[in-house]
């Protein structure tokens, strides 16, 4: 791998980051960068809807369950910032693995990667579905059509995101800190009238069942996956190789730390309840209104809403930026290379993500898949994504820092744990499969890397294609 390693080390060599692609440069502050992460993440969604399905599993383990996926977040966190301080591009993690590790795996993390953040995006659409049918029976006694509301939520993320990356950063940014402010409030007001004491049945781990743990942690990482997306931001970020890495570890860090909060919380404040945590439509809003805040819980269901958009448009700009890494190494045509001289957006790339996400939706839709349904069926489509990128990311790391001559035997054991925690996910996420929806989803995700790795064979046969 001499030839692969000298190659690696002519690309680490930077001053501030790489190129830009015709992004508009030096836009992005830390603030931004960091909104950039935590709106792919869209943590104000995860009390309403992954923590009650991760309780389904887990019960009195479900705040232990998040606090593994954070230890595995970091691990994946630590190999994406050592990255990150190398190089900053559009490309994120697959300019990480193709710049590094031979060609084919640079595929397979560039596909790997893309479908992460488009699925992503459909999911968290298929979620704002939800929440608008929620409100609107609320409010109006009826829900409104599916595929209209799905195509103006798919369609207002992609005209903020194409008209101005700094605007949507910081609409991003606002929209997840009054979002996670009002259910930090809700659970601090819920603490205080019932009196602050630890919940042993839950330090305990009472009634869990071992086998179920498993199952429990790969759906909780979906609460953290697109932590890392403030790595597509490299070339619109100001000094990205010391924002990015930081953008990327305070973004795990905060985010793990909340959804253990919340979890724990949410678990304490059903102890009594009719109904369980698992099956309530809106528990952030049972929650307000056991705390004596009842109006707070419908400015939280608004709030989860226009998180969910706010998530759609994340993954837009995201998925949006790996395709023009994409389009420079020739693995989508050279089209969606091209960005607007007057916004610095990737038009066309912005105008396919968000027309995939509209179409996969409606199929959905027109099949009779309900929003919450979307959520977890894209969301379990897009952890593979993401797993496969991570892993290669964590592959790659060693031999980057090798070609620098910066090899560290610690560096090098992160890396093999964290390749070995994602492989472990993995294996409980394909042996948690509870039914046979579920159970194709992995072959589809097969499938669809076999195609792309087919269809770069392909184009290098024809054209002699080298990927840089």
């Amino acid at each position: 791998m001499s030839n692969e390693t000298s190659a690696a080390g002519a690309v680490y060599v930077s001053g501030d980051g790489g190129e830009n692609y015709g992004l508009h440069a030096g836009v992005l502050g830390p603030v931004e960068t960091l909104a950039q992460s935590v709106s792919a993440m869209a943590p104000s969604t995860s009390p309403s809807l992954t923590i009650p399905l991760v309780f389904a599993l887990a019960g009195n383990a479900t705040w232990f369950v998040y606090l593994m996926a954070m230890g595995a977040i970091l691990l994946v966190g630590f190999c994406v910032s050592r990255f990150a301080r190398l190089t900053a591009s559009p490309g994120s993690l697959y300019t990480y693995t193709a710049s590094t590790l031979p060609p084919v795996f640079g595929v397979v993390a560039a596909w790997g990667l893309l479908l992460a953040y488009l699925a992503t995006g459909a999911s968290v659409a298929g979620g704002a579905l939800y929440y608008i049918n929620l409100l609107a029976q609320q409010f109006l006694h009826r829900t409104p059509p599916a595929l209209p509301t799905l195509g103006i939520v798919c369609l207002v993320a992609g005209l903020v995101a194409y008209r101005d990356v700094k605007l949507s950063a910081e609409l991003m940014l606002w929209v997840e800190v009054g979002s996670v402010s009002l259910i930090v409030v809700t659970l601090v007001f819920m603490l205080t009238r019932f009196g602050f004491h630890f919940d042993m049945d839950q330090f305990r781990l009472k009634g869990v069942a071992l086998p179920s743990l498993g199952p429990a942690l790969v759906l909780s990482m979906f609460s953290f996956v697109g932590f890392e997306s403030a790595t597509t931001l490299g070339g619109e970020t100001r000094n990205p190789l010391r924002t990015i890495p930081r953008a990327v570890v305070q973004c795990a860090v905060l985010a793990g730390v909340f959804f253990v909060l919340c979890s724990y919380s949410e678990v304490l404040g059903f102890r009594g309840e009719s109904g369980k945590l698992s099956e309530s439509t809106s528990p952030m809003h049972l929650l307000a209104t056991k705390a004596g805040i009842a109006p707070l819980g419908m400015a939280m269901d608004f709030g989860a809403l226009i998180s969910m958009v706010a998530c759609v448009l994340a993954c837009t700009t995201a998925a949006a930026r790996v395709m023009i890494r994409m389009a420079h190494g020739a693995l989508v045509p050279k089209l969606f290379e091209r960005t607007s001289r007057r916004h610095g957006t990737p038009g066309p790339a912005i105008i396919l993500s968000v027309g995939l996400m509209i179409a996969t939706t409606a199929v959905m839709s027109v099949r009779g898949v309900s929003g919450s349904d979307m959520y977890d069926l894209f969301g379990s489509l897009a952890v593979f994504g993401f797993l496969t990128t991570y892993a290669l990311v964590a592959i790659a790391l060693p031999f980057a820092r090798k070609a620098l001559g910066q090899l560290s035997y610690l560096v090098a054991a992160m890396s093999a744990m964290t390749v070995v925690v994602i492989i472990l996910i993995a294996i409980f996420d394909l042996r948690s499969t509870s039914d046979a929806v579920h159970a194709r989803i992995p072959y589809i995700y097969l499938a669809y890397i076999c195609a792309g790795v087919a269809w770069y064979w392909l184009r290098r046969k024809q054209a002699k294609i080298v990927l840089e």
